[in-house]
């Protein structure tokens, strides 16, 4: 609809179009059967993490296990001003964390808007690269691949299509892994201080052929010993990270590819532990135990295939490798691993259903324990959208 406007003797049109919103739902219900054991909190999800660490940690093994965590209810806005488009989503599904975790809730996912350059909410961080994310069916997903919905102020100076470059600033957060002195006062008054943002980038090039995405991030993690005694255990830290991203498009497949590293970036990862290690320095009597910004390496190759219409698979495999430090317990994480395979029917645009067989390892520092997780889940799921449009 246009808009007249009249200044001396010049007539200038603005244009709006009519805004757009579009309401989004998934039905889903998880089942299955897990062989082994994990954290109850995770029951009815794959993580490494998650796996004991220890004989005995967990209830004893085999489960079956049903969930409707993974439903979910959205909505997306767009419209057009004279200054340019408005996108935004807002997103929620009913996996609960923090004080919820382990419970069905509504969990925020998506509180993001778009004008222009600029974005600003909660969205995909820009370390991370969604569209890697293979079409497999249990919630969780491959371990050793950036995934984290952050709060973030981004600008995004070039795009070109689905080509772009883009910065943002994103929420700060760090955790320190246990230590076998966590039950010594001088380490109650230990407390993170988080100055500055986290500074992500992220350059996308689109081809035919599929994309290829480098995203990079650094941030500065600091911790204060704010407890008056003989000892000075504050100290800072600089975390950094690369992800290299990739689908590959061919003939009824898309090859996704993720190689991640970086140094104390760990609460960016789909499963990973904590982002500070204790290090020994026991020559330093001011300060015998200090904290490292743990490395990490993180892999990721799957296949999706679609067979046909109705039937599709995905089949692949990924892993997280975990530098740990001489003062950290000999039951941390170390190494994760994940697999998996399934076999999904497609009735129709707005269904699907069908098993995944999902394989898991985790293996501690120095206690040489591993332990495993190995499930058989079946899933149904049923997608609803409209879009309503203004006059």
């Amino acid at each position: 609809m246009p808009i007249a406007t009249v200044a001396g003797d010049a007539t200038e049109s603005v244009f709006f179009s009519a805004p757009e919103l579009s309401f989004y739902s998934n039905i889903v219900l998880d089942m299955g059967y897990q062989k082994y054991t994990n954290n109850p909190q995770s029951f009815d999800v794959v993580r490494p993490t998650q796996l004991p660490s220890f004989d005995g940690e967990y209830e004893p093994d085999g489960k079956y296990y049903t969930g409707v965590r993974q439903s979910r209810i959205g909505f997306e806005g767009i419209s057009q001003t004279p200054c340019g488009e408005i996108k935004t989503r807002f997103e929620y599904d009913m996996f609960g964390f923090g004080p919820d975790a382990g419970e069905t809730a509504f969990h925020l996912r998506y509180a993001w808007a778009e004008f222009c350059q600029f974005g600003a909410g909660q969205s995909d961080s820009l370390f991370m690269d969604a569209s890697t994310f293979p079409n497999t069916i249990e919630y969780w997903g491959p371990n050793g691949i950036v995934f984290f919905r952050n709060i973030q102020l981004r600008w995004t100076p070039w795009r070109d299509g689905g080509s772009h470059f883009a910065l943002a600033l994103e929420r700060p957060g760090a955790s320190r892994d246990l230590s076998p002195y966590d039950e010594r006062i001088e380490l109650e008054g230990i407390r993170g201080h988080f100055r500055y943002p986290d500074l992500s980038m992220q350059y996308r090039a689109e081809a035919p052929w599929g994309h290829l995405q480098l995203a990079g991030i650094v941030r500065r993690i600091e911790w204060e010993d704010i407890l008056v005694d003989e000892f000075d255990l504050s100290g800072e830290e600089t975390g950094w990270g690369i992800n290299v991203t990739s689908n590959i498009k061919m003939d009824y497949t898309v090859l996704h590819l993720a190689v991640v590293y970086g140094e104390g970036v760990q609460n960016y990862m789909n499963d990973a532990p904590a982002d500070i290690g204790i290090v020994n320095n026991f020559d330093n009597p001011v300060t015998p135990i200090t904290g490292e910004a743990l490395p990490m390496l993180g892999l990721m190759a799957y296949l999706d295939v679609n067979w046909n219409k109705q039937w599709t698979s995905s089949v692949g495999y990924s892993s997280l490798k975990i530098n740990t430090t001489d003062g950290q317990l000999d039951s941390a994480f170390e190494k994760g691993e994940y697999a998996s395979v399934n076999l999904i029917y497609h009735p129709t645009d707005n269904v699907l259903l069908g098993p995944e067989l999902i394989y898991a390892q985790r293996e501690n520092a120095r206690d040489s324990f591993r332990s495993n997780d190995f499930r058989v889940q079946l899933s149904f799921k049923y997608m609803f959208d409209i879009t309503l449009r203004g006059d």
